[in-house]
């Protein structure tokens, strides 16, 4: 019984997690899982129990109000009293019966568990809460009251966050051989224009038509389909699954559609009730000048990607001139947001972890492909979305099988971001793989995917994992002259028919003057398929008219001006533009997530309070180990500062706590820092380890706790493996 009670106790929890990674030592954890449920995936968005609820509302108000005027009726034709009480009666009676089946909407529609609208807000702002108290992180310029969207990370924070870039360099550049670069955050106008950021990096916009507020446009529909969804129990079923379909296809709206629902809901300014100003986008860019004379405009780079594509060509030829190869690159990104909000997961400056794979784009197959094929999680295809169903389980390799997932390499990176979160500590039955839909995706975009991670806002996107094919690196081509090209020699030269098209200069000199640069430039910039209808005019009628995009303007071709023929050439080698799957990783909201997924409450050992444990696995842990004497003992603290020193030599992060303070305490300390594990000093040939979830403590001697510790904290060995080797320990003095 003492072990159930330890378990139940370490499992109860305000948070949707309820359940701890346990020992699978314990025979009793197969049931207590059968009583402790972490949350699940969302039900699909109509419910039949909603639906069902909301129709027998709508009947039970129609019965209400009919009874009410059959009561009236009664009243006015001053009928026997005892005739108008009993049908008054029956009006009581059905408006307790509504009553009750108000309650059982509110209760399916906000929930009465862990995923309760009520119990998301107590379990976020206990979460952040603890994570300011401790400064895992905290509002920047604090004591000028802050600025909207930007925050600073704490001792804590900036270890967890040093961890997970460590682990995300080590699953990704090292494990993939994979080229890393740092290229600089201001970025010349040049650059972002050629890539499309200047003229489409936005999000739609509206302004409050009297105080100027602005606000995003798609959060504010957000926010009235969920209050409506949660709050209004009086909207019909029809309704309901209206405001849930536009939920499920918000960012397929267009301006126009965006701006007709905000019409038709009658949303207004949140602050001033004052009418909106219909949707316009905004440019979510910080503009800047480089050098003091203002003449050279530039942005804080939205995105780390454009670095490494401006220098495809050097990394290209420094990995010997052979495809495919990866490139990465971690930093800070800037975003102009128009509302920040929910802390960590919208801010105006975050950091970026980026790779760029250059691939063949006709092989898109992947050598590693098959280690991850067998991997079958959450994943939330665009035709689910759109006949509103929810995400479902499947296997990677069926996904990309059946074209669900566009090829094998995209399908490979999918299934590593899947390994990566959840080694990290991200809940596996919170996390889903969403396809975009048709109108989030770009015109060139071959397929595009995002990892969310379910928290107390809801489902989050962290990282996008996109085939964007060759789009970005024609783009710098283009724009800045330099082929960014990839070659494949062939073992023999093949034969091939080329299209020539060779513009006669001279002519087009005569003609066109000063234009005939641009003219010679939409000449050789033909396809085929014009070229050849050119010909045809040209030979039968002499002349054609051709329209140049640079003039804006039809000019007439003369035959004398231009030759266009195909001749037969022999090729030794196949130029090609490299197409470009690219994962982003959002790593302050991945770090968000894992907060939440990490975090959850146990009783005190006197039962009076409850207190606040991080599960952190060792990999993020900003602490790995702590090192505690158990009372204020001068050999004692010597052999601790002997441990120390033993523990830093192994690379091992750790705090050493000589104070007074009760050891209870102190355990609850390091807990509350999701400290794995923590050494406590009551002897001076041996000491005991303790495990923070399961509170568990075996005894080593002295010389081993380091290297004990550092195998676990390496992932060498499992607790399991060290509780099976070494002597346990109990004593009621030390166990908190």
């Amino acid at each position: 019984m003492r072990i159930l009670s330890r378990l139940i106790s370490s499992s109860s929890s305000i948070g949707y997690h309820f359940l701890p990674r346990l020992s699978s030592r314990h025979p009793l954890l197969a049931q207590l899982s059968t009583l402790i449920h972490p949350l699940k995936s969302p039900s699909p968005p109509m419910d039949t129990t909603e639906d069902s609820l909301r129709k027998a509302l709508a009947e039970k108000q129609s019965a209400v109000e009919g009874q009410g005027n059959a009561v009236r009726a009664l009243k006015a034709a001053k009928v026997a009293k005892a005739e108008i009480d009993a049908a008054i009666g029956t009006l009581n009676a059905l408006k307790l019966e509504k009553s009750a089946i108000e309650q059982q909407l509110q209760a399916a529609v906000s929930g009465n568990g862990p995923d309760s609208s009520v119990n998301r807000e107590a379990f976020r702002q206990a979460v952040v809460n603890t994570l300011e108290r401790r400064l895992f992180y905290i509002p920047s310029f604090k004591i000028y009251r802050g600025v909207a969207g930007l925050y600073d990370y704490g001792p804590p924070g900036c270890a967890v966050k040093s961890n997970v870039l460590a682990f995300w360099r080590q699953h990704f550049v090292l494990e993939e051989s994979m080229l890393e670069v740092d290229c600089p955050c201001v970025t010349p106008e040049v650059v972002l224009k050629a890539s499309g950021h200047v003229d489409k990096f936005t999000d739609l916009m509206v302004k409050d038509g009297e105080t100027g507020t602005c606000y995003r446009a798609d959060h504010l529909l957000k926010d009235f389909c969920n209050e409506k969804l949660q709050k209004d129990l009086s909207i019909t079923a029809e309704k309901a699954a209206e405001l849930k379909h536009v939920l499920a296809v918000l960012d397929d709206l267009s301006t126009e559609e965006l701006g007709a629902k905000i019409k038709e809901y009658g949303i207004v300014a949140p602050d001033t009730k004052n009418p909106l100003s219909d949707p316009y986008p905004f440019n979510l860019m910080f503009q800047t000048s480089i050098g003091p004379s203002g003449l050279l405009p530039g942005y804080m780079r939205p995105e780390t990607a454009q670095g490494i594509f401006v220098n495809f060509k050097d990394l290209y030829y420094y990995n010997g001139n052979k495809l495919p190869f990866a490139a990465a690159q971690i930093g800070q990104a800037f975003r102009n947001e128009i509302s920040p909000r929910q802390g960590l997961l919208r801010v105006r400056e975050f950091t970026l972890a980026e790779i760029e794979h250059f691939v063949d784009p006709e092989d898109k197959s992947h050598p590693k492909y098959p280690e991850v094929a067998d991997l079958e999680f959450l994943m939330f295809p665009r035709d689910k979305q759109m006949s509103g169903q929810s995400a479902k389980r499947i296997r990677l390799g069926e996904a990309v099988s059946k074209g669900i997932v566009n090829n094998e390499t995209l399908g490979y990176f999918i299934g590593r971001v899947y390994l990566f979160l959840t080694c990290l500590g991200i809940d596996k039955e919170r996390l889903r793989f969403r396809q975009h839909l048709a109108n989030e995706m770009a015109h060139y975009a071959a397929d595009c995917w995002d990892a969310e991670i379910e928290c107390s806002y809801g489902w989050i996107e962290c990282v996008g994992i996109a085939d964007r094919s060759a789009y970005d690196l024609r783009a710098h081509s283009e724009k800045s002259g330099v082929p960014l090209v990839a070659h494949e020699k062939f073992s023999e030269p093949i034969e091939v028919e080329k299209l020539v098209i060779a513009p006669v200069k001279r002519e087009l000199g005569l003609a066109f003057k000063g234009n005939q640069k641009m003219v010679v430039e939409a000449l050789e910039a033909m396809n085929e398929k014009e070229a050849m209808e050119m010909k045809a005019s040209l030979e039968t009628k002499g002349e054609v008219e051709f329209y140049v995009c640079t003039l804006e303007k039809n000019v007439c071709i003369k035959k004398n001006m231009v030759t266009i023929s195909k001749e037969k050439k022999k090729e030794y080698q196949r130029v090609f533009t490299p197409s470009v799957i690219e994962p982003s990783f959002g790593i302050g909201r991945i770090i968000y997530c894992l907060f939440e997924h990490s975090f959850y409450m146990r009783p005190s050992k006197a039962g009076d309070e409850q207190l606040n444990v991080f599960r952190f696995p060792p990999v993020v842990a900003p602490i790995k180990c702590t090192v505690f004497p158990l009372v204020q003992n001068q050999q004692y603290e010597e052999v601790a500062k002997v441990i120390s020193r033993s523990l830093t030599a192994a690379g091992i992060s750790h705090k050493i706590d000589i104070t007074g303070t009760s050891i209870g305490k102190r355990y609850a300390r390091t807990d509350e820092l999701g400290v794995p594990f923590a050494i406590t000093v009551d002897s001076t040939s041996s000491v005991t380890i303790r495990e923070r979830d399961s509170k568990d403590q075996i005894r080593v001697n002295v010389e081993e706790a380091a290297s004990v510790v550092k195998s676990v904290t390496d992932g060498q060995r499992t607790w399991d493996d060290v509780w099976s080797k070494f002597p346990h320990h109990s004593s009621g003095s030390t166990e908190d």
